[in-house]
């Protein structure tokens, strides 16, 4: 499948701040599910760019203003042609042994409840164990786009029974941690299957290695493993590692953002004028 994405971030500001700074991971690498046919990164205002990798092995760009900036809109778009691998991971550069991924943040912590509603999972054979994980938090945690922000920690969004991917995702890594198993938090697009292409967010899921088949994917949030409908972008231990933008800046005053993220499949090229049926 060929997804398209366009993802537009804009800032602007009452009183110009002298400098901003940003680290974009935005941009995909290819790999086993996925290989990169195009991608570009725009900004509209005078603006260093540096490419590097992250300790995650996220392609990551450092952004830097030259000067006060009024506004400043910064734009990715590109094509991914995708397959399904039913949620298994290969080809991605692995920075950090597996172990790692059993440490617990601070938007990740395990509290009582989490433990609780994870324990009985726990004598189940480790794959089963990961499905009905992301099974229960599906069905138990309501998608609500307003009752959450980006600060709100795993234990928080499961005590008020409902949130946003990020939340179901944090509550996964939180339960799936508690029992001994290594997983990650990964942001990435997903292609809607109903056609919608407008989209308020990037989309996020989670990775745990089970052994035999390595990463999986399960994204807690629609019930499902990733397929030929998901772009993965980014992974480290949760949000705050793998987020889109993450930046700052130094003096100004009001700042405001909008954010315009469009995901789609573009349409299918016409044949040549000999190969059009009469």
């Amino acid at each position: 499948m060929l997804i398209r994405v366009e993802h537009q971030t804009t800032y602007r500001y009452d009183r110009a701040p002298r400098l901003v700074i940003q680290a974009l991971r935005k941009t995909p690498r290819s790999c086993a599910s996925q290989h990169v046919r195009r991608w570009r990164i725009n900004a509209d205002a005078d603006v260093r760019i540096h490419q590097s990798e992250d300790a995650f092995g996220n392609i990551m760009h450092a952004l830097y203003t030259d000067g006060p900036v009024e506004a400043l809109s910064v734009t990715v778009s590109g094509e991914v042609e995708t397959s399904d691998t039913a949620g298994a991971l290969e080809g991605w550069p692995e920075r950090q042994p597996e172990l790692v991924f059993l440490r617990t943040t601070p938007l990740t912590e395990p509290g009582e409840a989490i433990r609780s509603f994870a324990d009985p999972l726990r004598r189940k054979d480790r794959l089963d164990l990961l499905h009905g994980l992301m099974s229960s938090i599906h069905a138990q945690i309501a998608f609500d786009a307003g009752a959450t922000d980006v600060s709100h920690s795993a234990q928080e969004a499961f005590e008020l029974g409902r949130g946003v991917c990020q939340d179901h995702t944090h509550i996964f890594l939180a339960a799936a941690r508690w029992l001994g198993v290594p997983a990650r938090y990964v942001s990435g697009h997903l292609r809607r299957r109903d056609g919608e292409a407008g989209q308020e967010a990037a989309h996020a899921w989670a990775e745990a290695k089970v052994e035999g088949l390595g990463w999986v994917g399960f994204d807690a949030a629609n019930g499902v493993c990733p397929d030929a409908n998901y772009v993965r972008v980014a992974s480290a231990l949760d949000y705050l590692g793998a987020a889109p933008v993450r930046g700052a800046s130094y003096g100004g005053q009001g700042e405001r953002l909008s954010v315009s993220l469009q995901v789609d499949s573009p349409p299918a090229a016409s044949p040549p004028p000999s190969q059009l049926q009469q």
